[in-house]
């Protein structure tokens, strides 16, 4: 069964960094977009940033100039380096790839279990 399993979260003070990974388990075909997004109490799920299999980018306005979304295809792989975080970015951050997992199988968003970043002011 196919994974995203992300890492990299934590609690930091306002100002610092933190940089979130997200790996798929498998052997992966066709692998198209990747982005992550967040949650807040009480609040729904918001697109933080996304990246095309080309690397063309998209940001939430929110972040665009502190967050910056990176991948790796050889390893399947999504990075976001999180600079000059801020209290409001505090949320549990979920990563999204849409993919095949099989030839003969359509792509689709496979999303990760969630990893919870706490900035402090």
């Amino acid at each position: 069964q196919v994974q995203l399993v992300e890492s990299g979260g934590g609690l930091v003070q306002a100002g610092e960094s933190l940089r979130l990974s997200c790996a798929a388990s498998e052997n992966i075909v066709s692998l198209n977009a990747m982005g992550w997004y967040r949650q807040s109490p009480g609040k729904q799920r918001e697109l933080v940033a996304t990246i095309r299999s080309g690397g063309s980018t998209n940001y939430a306005d929110s972040v665009k100039g502190r967050f910056n979304i990176s991948r790796d295809n050889a390893k399947n792989t999504v990075y976001l380096q999180m600079n000059s975080l801020k209290p409001e970015d505090t949320a549990v951050y979920y990563c999204n790839a849409n993919f095949a997992s099989h030839p003969l199988l359509p792509p689709r968003d496979y999303w990760g279990q969630g990893t919870q970043v706490t900035v402090s002011s």
